[in-house]
């Protein structure tokens, strides 16, 4: 990673746009030093007036606000409470990938935020393509159990942690040099803080198993989740 101060980001194209946010790739590097060259995905959510957040208050349920100016502006949905709301998000995925890091998980390592965008580890090759979504990827059964392996494995270190990715799905997990990288974490839900925190945790197992089954790896949805809430309980 490139942490001298004299470095310098460029721009080099988007690479991912949704409902939400945007995600563009960055070169951070120091000028007439090609040793010190790095690419980064910079995540930025959308404004107020060109987002829209989908079930939001389905995963925001059990958070808090520690600003009451800030918890007023949400409640009211004032200007000023769309552009908090939008920076919880970029903080709620920044807070997600840290804890998620420390743990061991495969996210995309962290990098910092600022306002409504999040830079991270960009995933990917050197030239600035972006490693595949998984459901993107052609493998044969045995790659594919695999990668389900992988998938199970990520998801016991949430739950162990008390989380579920509330939104998990074959598009929003990367396969990059053959390991499993699970992005999109700003709607990361604690499993007991959160009243719907169960159903999202079965829903996620509901998600990953029907794929993989229709790609011929034998799994169990009621299983899994019996798996997660063990692990989350252990």
């Amino acid at each position: 990673m490139v942490t001298s101060a004299g470095a310098l980001d460029t721009e080099r194209g988007i690479l991912k746009t949704g409902k939400e946010a945007d995600v563009f790739l960055l070169e951070r590097a120091v000028p007439d030093d090609p040793t010190q060259r790095t690419l980064l995905a910079a995540k930025r959510y959308r404004s107020a007036e060109h987002r829209s957040f989908h079930r939001s208050s389905v995963y925001t349920e059990g958070r808090s606000t520690r600003n009451t100016r800030d918890t007023r502006a949400l409640a009211k949905k004032s200007d000023h409470g769309r552009e908090v709301a939008a920076a919880q998000w970029s903080f709620a995925e920044f807070e997600a990938l840290c804890r998620m890091w420390e743990l061991g998980a495969p996210v995309p390592y962290p990098v910092q935020v600022n306002g409504t965008e999040l830079l991270m580890e960009f995933l990917g090759d050197a030239d600035g393509t972006a490693a595949p979504r998984l459901a993107q990827v052609r493998s044969d059964r045995a790659e594919l159990q695999e990668y389900y392996a992988q998938v199970v494995d990520l998801m016991r270190i949430f739950a162990a942690a008390g989380f579920a990715h509330g939104d998990l799905s074959a598009y929003n997990l990367l396969v990059h040099e053959g390991r499993v990288r699970v992005i999109d974490l700003p709607q990361i839900v604690d499993i007991i803080a959160n009243p719907q925190g169960l159903d999202l945790l079965h829903r996620d197992c509901v998600n990953i198993c029907d794929w993989f089954t229709r790609h011929r790896v034998e799994c169990d949805a009621e299983e899994l989740f019996a798996e997660m809430l063990a692990a989350s309980y252990a």
